[in-house]
């Protein structure tokens, strides 16, 4: 199967999920474990894929990181600052 997107980069978001977790003070696997909490599974290992750019991240997904992690979607597609 040919893949869509014709780049190393999966997703545009992964550095400002880092960083804004980073700044949160919390773990990949923290991070992974509050997800968890609101039904949105994805596992340590995800989130570091996410965070390198080399996985998709999902709506739901997107949606929830911003609730965990305190920002807003703006600032995570890079439309505001911290």
């Amino acid at each position: 199967m040919k893949r869509i997107i014709d780049s190393d980069n999966i997703n545009i978001i992964g550095d400002r999920i880092k960083e804004a977790r980073m700044k949160a003070g919390i773990s990949q696997k923290q991070l992974s474990e509050k997800l968890e909490l609101m039904a949105v599974y994805t596992c340590r290992g995800s989130i570091s894929r996410i965070e390198n750019k080399k996985r998709a991240v999902t709506d739901i997904e997107i949606d929830a990181i911003s609730k965990v992690l305190g920002v807003s979607l703006d600032y995570l597609f890079g439309r505001e600052e911290l």
